[in-house]
């Protein structure tokens, strides 16, 4: 029963679905032995690979970090049990295009041995800040499948007051029930984890949303509730419609609010974290864990005893199925995550990883050929069930045709790859294949096009910066050549000064004669007294020229 009554809404379109889940919630969660060989794939999330610590040879403790985050948006991997690094390579991992990624090996040594752990049961005496960092090197994600960076979500950012946390505990896809059983098993932890998630966020109002076909679950919730003693912590029982447990739908479920299309619930005052997601960082601050495993659902029709299974991290996926008794005859595909948004794994031998939650193994006849769809009838069932309102014809017709400019105008990344139109669709098209395709190509263009355009930059900023050295290296040489010129000048001047200095005083010295001469010749008394009246008249007249001269 929940505490309170809490009023609902509904989001368009959804379906009904089997729900298959009492196959694998009959027995306890059960630990899965330790497996002589772990392959922990180093990036496990949404954002920056981490950079690898350790070295082929290195003997590793249960919990040491094997990287280090190099981004703000990136998670550290943690050895699941101790043992010696065997390899660091390429190895197949558990992804829909069935690239091989760097994996650490790890051989198990049998002991099980721990790093030295801290608690920080006094958390609410740490900021914000330090219980963020503390979430980060603990490398939790999002254990709803996303795997997205717990630690950045813990932080919205300024200008974003969250008044509302969402813990989601809506398990909506058929035959998943890791978290139906966590939090039948460990609602105490989910909700220590819920109270630990509001102190770093500040919120005063926590909702825990369960379906209302998770009785156990739901009561469960309720009594950790009442043990702890939190008054701010509401159990909202939700109607089972997928995908309900979708981010976007249960915000508008629960408070008739909508996400905005490129933006986040942080920004209608909105945080939605994962009950694994909280039971996570309840054992990392309690107990100092990091996230090394997770639970798994093994089920199916083509499983021979379907479960649940904690798993360490790196466990190849041959060991759960063979600690599940092994595959039914009939075994037809093994999927990795549920029958709507799940895909499909090329073998069992790949590894479990952080965003593994349910193996599901089908059969023959569960399964339509995707090699028999038919043309498009334009029926608009896809149209009608879409629970994002979308038009997943329009975007099938482009993507099909890879007008990628087109599609995008059809908001085909509000698409939420839930597969509710490729269920109804009775031409049996994998509409959500062509969706995924077209993001794939969407995006490889938009890294190929920031590629070019980094490349231009480094080109420019190359050309400007060649331009400026020689600018520079062009005024260097000027003012040298002006100096030399200078020097040049002022060497000649000085050469001319040399040169005409003994014929400036040549010509001095005869002018000095000259009027030396020319003194004495005035000085000079005039003897005219014994001169005849001839002489004397042509003394006068030289006298006479020589002043009109």
């Amino acid at each position: 029963m929940t505490r309170t009554t809490h009023q609902l809404w509904h989001f368009h379109g959804g379906l009904k679905l089997p729900g298959e889940k009492h196959q694998s919630t009959g027995t306890p969660i059960a630990r899965t032995e330790l497996p002589r060989q772990l392959v922990i794939p180093v990036h496990q999330h949404i954002g920056e690979t981490g950079k690898v610590l350790v070295n082929i040879g290195d003997r590793v403790l249960k919990g040491q970090a094997l990287t280090q985050p190099t981004a703000y948006v990136s998670a550290p991997v943690h050895a699941p049990t101790s043992g010696t690094v065997k390899d660091i390579a390429e190895y197949p991992a558990p992804h829909p295009s069935r690239l091989s990624t760097l994996c650490v090996v790890i051989e198990a040594d049998g002991k099980d041995e721990w790093i030295q752990l801290e608690s920080r049961a006094d958390y609410k005496k740490m900021s914000p800040a330090d219980l963020r960092n503390l979430v980060r090197h603990a490398g939790i994600v999002g254990l709803g499948g996303a795997a997205f960076p717990t630690s950045v979500k813990l932080n919205p950012g300024p200008g974003h007051q969250i008044k509302t946390l969402i813990i989601n505990g809506a398990e909506c896809e058929p035959y998943i029930t890791c978290d139906d059983m966590l939090m039948r098993e460990r609602a105490d932890e989910v909700i220590s984890g819920a109270e630990i998630i509001s102190h770093a966020l500040n919120t005063a109002h926590c909702l825990i949303a369960v379906e209302n076909n998770k009785p156990e679950a739901i009561a469960a919730l309720n009594t950790a509730i009442s043990d702890a003693g939190v008054d701010y912590i509401d159990v909202v029982a939700i109607p089972t419609i997928y995908p309900t447990g979708g981010e976007k739908q249960l915000i508008k479920v629960l408070t008739n609010k909508e996400v905005p299309s490129d933006g986040l619930p942080a920004d209608i005052g909105i945080v939605m974290q994962n009950v694994g997601t909280a039971a996570a960082i309840y054992r990392a601050v309690f107990h100092g864990q990091p996230l090394i495993s997770r639970i798994v659902t093994v089920t199916g029709k083509g499983i021979t005893q379907p479960q649940n299974m904690e798993v360490l991290i790196g466990t190849p996926m041959s060991a759960l199925i063979e600690q599940a008794c092994g595959y039914q005859e009939n075994a037809d595909r093994l999927i990795m995550g549920g029958p709507m948004m799940g895909f499909t794994m090329h073998c069992d031998s790949l590894p479990v990883t952080k965003g593994c939650n349910c193996l599901l193994v089908e059969t023959a006849d569960q399964h339509s050929d995707e090699n028999n769809a038919m043309p498009c009838i334009r029926c608009g069932e896809c149209a009608r069930v879409c629970p994002v309102s979308l038009l997943p014809q329009q975007l099938y017709w482009h993507a099909s045709s890879k007008n990628f400019d087109q599609v995008q105008d059809y908001n085909l990344f509000d698409c939420i790859e839930c597969g509710c139109c490729a269920y109804v669709c009775p031409s049996h098209i994998p509409l959500v294949q062509y969706y995924r395709f077209a993001k794939t190509e969407i995006w490889n263009r938009e890294r190929d096009q920031q590629k070019s355009d980094h490349a231009r930059i480094r080109h420019d900023f190359r050309q400007a910066r060649l331009d400026k050295e020689k600018r520079e290296r062009e005024e260097r040489l000027r003012k040298k050549k002006d100096m030399l010129e200078k020097k040049k000048q002022a060497e000649a001047a000085d050469k001319n000064e040399t040169e005409e200095d003994p014929k400036k005083a040549a010509i001095a010295a005869a002018l000095a004669r000259v009027q030396d001469k020319k003194a004495k010749a005035a000085d000079a008394p005039k003897n005219t007294d014994n001169l005849t009246a001839a002489q004397q008249k042509q003394v006068d007249e030289a006298n006479k020229r020589r002043e009109t001269e």
